[in-house]
């Protein structure tokens, strides 16, 4: 399908999502919000990409939700009934990846000012790399808002009193690029021209993995976050058991020992 707010390209096996709207900074729209559940759901569902890539047109990755198009009542906008589907009880995604079910990783490629509802996928991308003109803030308190879900997960990537002053300072203070990979926030900054040269080096060099293998690792680590170690443990293990009878797992070794380039089947 095409779509009006957001660039979807599929090559090398990478699909990549660019926010365009850069006149609004990338800002949440309802329609971009539904546009992207549409990709999201066309990546996970393509036997062809392996790994995708999300980054921003302009000078900003994503300001957050655009607040000129937020209902009065503050209502988060959805297409059905208002409390009529599970989604709408739970906690509000916006544009958030869905990053406990979807098996395919997402590789966040920050290229300019991230904030609100933009840093989702800083906290919940399984790579984040950012340009050296990234800036990243939380400013909810500033326009009279609680920050939810955001500053949450801010607190389970920051030390707790980095997300707390990031929180209450909100627009009043950035946190530059440099700063951000001193905390862990990013994993590699880069110039910024070549921003997306090197999260398409980072995808190819995922992508030349086994792909069940790498999906069943993302999925060990991403769900094991939420239970006790001895059964993410066994959880893992259980990944690793279904991955280990496929065509894939064979073909690996069988590779190493011939010498040569595995031919992965994703099968």
């Amino acid at each position: 399908m095409g779509f009006e707010t957001i660039q979807y390209e599929v090559a090398d096996r990478v699909a990549t999502i660019t926010f365009n709207r850069p006149d609004r900074l990338n800002a949440l729209s309802p329609e971009m919000i539904r546009e992207l559940r549409q990709a999201y759901a066309d990546a996970e569902a393509d036997p062809d990409v392996w790994i995708l890539v999300v980054t921003g047109n302009g000078r900003a990755f994503c300001a957050g939700a655009d607040v000129t198009e937020i209902p009065a009542d503050g209502r988060v906008i959805y297409d059905e009934p208002y409390l009529t589907t599970y989604p709408q009880w739970e906690a509000p995604q916006e544009g958030t990846p869905p990053f406990r079910t979807m098996t395919k990783p997402v590789l966040a490629a920050v290229n300019g000012l991230c904030c609100g509802a933009g840093l989702d996928w800083v906290t919940t991308g399984d790579i984040v790399i950012a340009s050296d003109r990234a800036e990243f803030f939380d400013p909810h308190v500033s326009i009279g808002l609680v920050s939810g879900r955001e500053v949450v997960r801010l607190a389970r990537v920051l030390p707790t009193n980095i997300a707390m002053r990031m929180a209450l300072m909100g627009k009043h203070e950035r946190m530059p690029a440099k700063r951000a990979y001193e905390l862990g926030l990013v994993s590699e900054v880069v110039e910024h021209d070549r921003l997306l040269e090197r999260a398409h080096e980072i995808a190819a060099t995922i992508a030349r993995n086994a792909p069940l293998a790498v999906r069943g690792t993302r999925l060990a680590i991403r769900q094991g976050l939420d239970v006790p170690l001895r059964e993410a443990e066994i959880m893992a293990e259980a990944f690793r058991e279904r991955v280990v009878r496929t065509d894939d797992a064979k073909e690996g070794p069988r590779a190493f020992v011939e010498k040569r380039t595995p031919d992965w089947k994703c099968q």
